[in-house]
């Protein structure tokens, strides 16, 4: 609570006569409540409580303004989530597939347990047929990194694990026309640039930015090249109206030199034995969005949206070093088309309540297409000689309505109960089956109706601390690949979607200038697990089933300090740091001698910390790590295959540390550098039943950044 006082003070006024002398009164004191929750204290670490229609209060979440820690160039997903406690980034060996892990779900193995959105927008290649994430906005493009827990991230979805919101950068509110360039180089071939203008005209505000990638990779056939656009032009023809117009694109293509069994990536981790391998992403995505103070304390959001991704690839078998090249090679295009619509209210009411309303809905095609080809370095659309081996046309329909209410009670308690209506189909046609399959072609279908509930209670206490209490249901929409995968003579099966109950209590605050914790409790259980498994120990023969039933639970905690916050001046030394400690089992399953076991990518321990000088406007240095330890890479807990292609069961315990700073030569120029897996350290973070894939090892980078 904010109390102000307001005392009337009398001032004489000039005149020809002075007044008569008058005997001095003194006018009662006015106070003046008011609340404040979000402090900027707190934004610098968690979302608003009422963020517009979105309500995060009651919940647990993290926010990461880019700009408070080390700077982040091009594509780096582990320095990105930095400063979400216990997202484990898998170190993708190309830039066309991010795999995030967390509180035991996640992984290659489990897509669809953790949403990735840019600005409140799905970004997954097919949200519900296929939640792949090939894309990621460079660093430069994004202002902060939100995260909301559990099935607490009903605001966006129903994912079990979390939702992670990348919110991009816009032109400041009058901003004059500005603009930078980046120009950065490293080692392993690296070159990065960044450019952008944005700035403000009367009601016009705008942003445009060009950035592009190329790296050669620490391995043969480990290069990739990125390029990135992004357009944004609004209108405000008043203070309460907002029309604008988003416009993403985005390209990638990336050699894959493959992966390794263990004894060959102890051996030398930087062989390659699909020099032919190759991936290509391309994505374009416009967004007509509005929002609107419609008077009376009513917001209204709307976004109408539209996607199209095309992932190609080139996938030979392995070469043996020195042996002949594979006889062909296999070619896939996958293109997902999506539109749909965002539309959100709310209403502010009383003192401090809320009430937020919304409807979500897409609908996705999303072809998929395989040849079989004797030309081992064809590029895509070169179908010259080629033999279809797959034709799918597939289709995904979702909408979902929900409402949510923040009611502030005496004592400064509230309670957030919200519900979420959710439907979702699914249709694959068959026109061409992979020849080594003998079964009629596939023609399924699915759908399903879910209604899921949560409920929030929290109380603020003491000086800008408060508790939270969370219980929220959450769901896992069947995929494509759930109803009929094209890689078995099984049929079409009917499964049930996975659903999840995530209980989760802690408390957080700033009860001290600089200080900033957060520390929880959590469990979710998970119903109904689906995965792909191998049948009969044949790669070429793939099923979805359903493992069981999963448990994690754990402790979270974080802490970060400003060491000189308490003298209000420009420098800043913050030291951070994290903690995940979690328990994730089987509870149930089909599969004999399965219960009790722990999921893949559920490591015991996930830990970050970090350190950051900086003095505004004039330098940055900072250093941060992450650490996890071993986790299993595949629900059975066993290893995989014989001799050179032996797989460990476990993916081993690594530490990685990354290291990066700046400082301003004059206002306009500015030097940039860093260094990332600083001690090169030799790990991987992905494992399959035929192989693993080394993670890049130390990058050392600089360059310049120029300003007008």
């Amino acid at each position: 609570m904010v109390c102000l006082s307001v005392a009337a003070l009398a001032q004489s006024t000039p005149a020809a006569k002075p007044a008569p002398a008058t005997k001095a009164t003194r006018v009662p004191g006015v106070e003046v409540k008011g609340r404040r929750e979000d402090t900027r204290a707190k934004l610098d670490h968690i979302m608003r409580e009422v963020d517009g229609p979105r309500i995060t209060v009651g919940k647990r979440s993290s926010s990461a303004p880019l700009d408070l820690q080390q700077p982040v160039v091009d594509e780096a997903p582990r320095e990105l989530f930095a400063h979400l406690p216990g997202v484990l980034e898998a170190d993708p060996q190309t830039p066309v597939r991010l795999d995030l892990a967390y509180r035991g779900f996640g992984g290659p193995n489990a897509l669809g347990y953790v949403a990735v959105l840019q600005d409140g927008l799905p970004i997954a290649a097919d949200r519900v047929g296929a939640p792949l994430i090939a894309y990621l906005p460079m660093a430069e493009a994004v202002n902060q990194v939100q995260m909301v827990r559990g099935g607490s991230s009903l605001i966006y979805g129903p994912s079990a694990a979390a939702a992670i919101n990348l919110v991009s950068r816009r032109p400041k509110p009058g901003e004059a026309m500005t603009g930078s360039t980046e120009q950065i180089a490293g080692s392993d071939g690296l070159y990065h640039t960044w450019n952008t203008i944005e700035g403000t005209d009367g009601a016009v505000e705008y942003r445009a930015d060009l950035g592009y990638t190329h790296s050669d990779g620490d391995r043969d056939n480990a290069h990739a090249s990125v390029l990135e656009g992004d357009g944004y032009l609004g209108w405000r023809p008043s203070q309460a109206v907002l029309w604008y117009i988003d416009l993403h694109a985005y390209r990638a293509d990336a050699g894959d030199p493959g992966r390794l069994g263990y004894p060959q990536f102890v051996a030398d981790p930087h062989q390659t034995l699909t020099p032919f391998n190759h991936d290509w992403v391309s994505r374009y995505a416009a967004t007509l969005g509005n929002e609107i103070d419609l008077g009376d304390n009513w917001r209204l959001e709307s976004k109408l949206w539209a996607s199209y991704e095309d992932l190609f690839d080139r996938t030979a078998a392995d070469q043996s070093p020195g042996g002949p090249p594979p006889p062909t090679t296999t070619l896939q295009d996958q293109i997902f088309r999506s539109e749909g619509l965002d539309l959100r209210l709310r209403k502010s009411w009383g003192r401090g309540n809320a009430f937020t309303a919304g409807l979500d809905v897409s609908q996705d095609h999303a072809p998929w297409r395989q040849w079989t080809s004797g030309d081992l370095s064809a590029d895509p659309g070169d179908r010259t000689g080629a033999t279809p081996r797959l034709n799918e046309a597939r289709r995904s329909d979702y909408a979902a309505v929900f409402a949510e209410n923040v009611f502030r009670l005496p004592d400064r308690f509230h309670f957030v109960p919200s519900v979420r209506i959710e439907h979702e189909g699914v249709e694959v046609d068959e026109g061409v089956a992979p020849p080594f399959v003998s079964r009629p072609l596939i023609h399924a279908d699915a759908g399903h109706d879910a209604a899921l509930f949560g409920l929030g209670i929290g109380n603020d206490f003491g000086k800008g601390n408060e508790t939270y209490f969370s219980v929220t249901q959450g769901y896992r929409p069947l995929g494509f690949l759930d109803i009929a995968s094209p890689f078995t003579v099984a049929q079409p099966r009917a499964l049930d979607p996975s659903r999840s109950l995530a209980v989760e209590a802690g408390v957080h605050g700033t009860p001290v200038t600089g200080l900033f914790y957060d520390a929880g409790v959590y469990e979710i259980d998970l119903k109904q697990r689906v995965e792909t498994v191998m049948v009969d120990a044949d790669p070429d023969d793939l099923a979805d089933i359903v493992t069981g039933d999963v448990r994690s639970r754990g402790f979270e905690g974080e802490v970060s300090y400003d060491f000189l916050a308490a003298k209000s001046g420009k420098r800043h030394l913050i030291a951070f740091a994290d903690l995940n400690l979690q328990d994730a089992r089987f509870t149930r399953s089909d599969i004999p001698g399965q219960v009790g076991k722990t999921p893949a990518y559920a490591p015991r321990t996930v830990a970050k910390a970090g350190l950051t000088w900086r003095e505004d406007n004039r330098f940055s240095v900072g250093v941060s790590g992450v650490t996890s330890s071993s986790a299993y890479f595949q629900d059975s807990d066993a290893a995989s295959g014989t001799g050179a292609g032996f797989v460990p069961a476990k993916i081993p315990a690594h530490t990685v540390l990354d290291l990066a700073g700046d400082i301003y030569v004059t206002p306009r120029v500015k030097l940039i550098g860093g260094v990332r897996n600083l001690g090169d350290e030799k790990y991987y973070a992905r494992a399959f039943v035929d192989g693993v894939e080394p993670s890049p090892g130390r990058t050392i980078w600089a360059g310049v950044a120029l300003g007008f």
